[in-house]
């Protein structure tokens, strides 16, 4: 059992939320743990968690400063204690210290920064240092800003990454401030995957992209959403991943069948053209899950052109673009090809990755990504 205590408040709200509201949901990813107040009567063994209110963080930085014991992490530009780990017997030491009482007292402490942590971030394929800042009216605009960058993978699709950032950052806003869940975009954006397919099979292609469009801008903002506001949930992750990860290539087949007197290239009819669709889109997610038994590493962290190829790699923004383009001259069937060929090609680089991973991995053992390699 962990016990947590929190020491004070900030006076201004990060995302709509205040540091109770935010720290409880942070812990609440962590594990079983109980707040309290009062620091009496703990059992000797345990472990407590104190945490100045008037600062912000992370659910990283929480879970890598609870892998240590008797330690204090302290603010890299004040050298102020803000976050201690401690066994309940040096709580009483450890909440003076937070609270200024005596610099004295550290004294069978650890003290650390954020930086001895750890950069990398598995889980959002990015480096930086745990996040630990201090909450002001003056940092308030700043924190936000960061809070929500924090928010983005550092590897994805040219559009998620360039067109994406902006916008969702507004949407983002308003719905958290109207303390609009995650789960209920997400759930628009499923009705929204449903009508653009409909309208694809209908052979309404310009409106069925504006919709598609419109679901792939509410899949960033309920991602963003989450983190931002520490409202991630198994339900919301399995609806949105399992999303993500089934409707592509069902759109391009619903594309390919509203076509109407289709001329096949290279010998290829519709048919053979869903099966490229279907197989390529298969064995590209296939790569990645192997990739994942070679070490620990993703196949698009490895090398740095793995990095730059996702930018433009066979997945649905990148799909949609060239739908996009073959509307837009008015030669919609450009686009079915188009999607065909480029799953092709880039499932083709996937597996020529892939066999020189597993070249790799023979020879040199388990592989690991060149942002472990730059930054643990």
């Amino acid at each position: 059992m962990l016990y947590v205590n929190l020491v004070g408040e900030a006076q201004v709200r990060l995302w709509g939320l205040s540091s109770q509201e935010r720290l409880t949901r942070q812990i609440a990813h962590i594990g079983d743990a109980r707040w309290i107040t009062d620091l009496g009567d703990l059992p000797d063994e345990a472990a407590v968690l104190l945490i100045r209110g008037d600062y912000v963080t992370e659910v990283r930085t929480l879970e890598r400063l609870l892998e240590l014991t008797d330690t204090v992490l302290r603010d890299p530009s004040s050298g102020n204690p803000a976050l201690a780990i401690v066994n309940a017997p040096k709580a009483p030491q450890a909440l003076a210290l937070l609270r200024g009482d005596d610099e004295g007292l550290r004294k069978g402490l650890v003290t650390i920064e954020p930086a001895a942590l750890g950069d990398y971030d598995e889980r959002l394929r990015r480096a930086a240092p745990p996040l630990l800042e201090p909450i002001t009216s003056d940092t308030q605009t700043r924190l936000e800003d960061q809070l929500f960058g924090s928010a983005y993978k550092g590897i994805t699709d040219l559009v998620t990454k360039w067109l994406w950032p902006r916008p969702v950052k507004q949407v983002v806003h308003r719905l958290a401030e109207w303390r609009v869940t995650p789960n209920a975009v997400t759930t628009v954006g499923l009705v929204l995957m449903l009508l653009a397919g409909w309208l694809f099979l209908q052979g309404q292609f310009a409106f069925g992209l504006v919709i598609a469009w419109l679901m792939t801008f509410l899949d960033s903002v309920d991602g963003k959403l989450a983190r931002v506001t520490v409202q991630s949930s198994r339900l919301g992750h399995v609806l949105d991943h399992g999303m993500d990860i089934v409707h592509p290539p069902f759109w391009y087949v619903a594309w390919g069948m509203a076509l109407g007197n289709f001329q096949g290239v290279y010998g290829l009819d519709r048919v053979d053209l869903y099966w490229v669709i279907f197989v390529g889109y298969i064995l590209g997610r296939l790569v990645e899950g192997i990739f994942h038994l070679l070490g620990d590493c993703e196949v698009f962290t490895w090398r740095p052109f793995d990095a730059y190829f996702r930018l433009v790699t066979a997945r649905r923004n990148t799909c949609l673009l060239i739908l996009t383009a073959a509307v837009a001259v008015g030669r919609p069937e450009w686009g079915f090809v188009g999607v065909a060929a480029w799953t092709a090609i880039t499932t083709l680089v996937l597996a020529a990755r892939l066999a020189q991973a597993l070249i790799a991995r023979v020879n040199s053992g388990p592989l690991q990504s060149w942002f472990c390699l730059l930054y643990t």
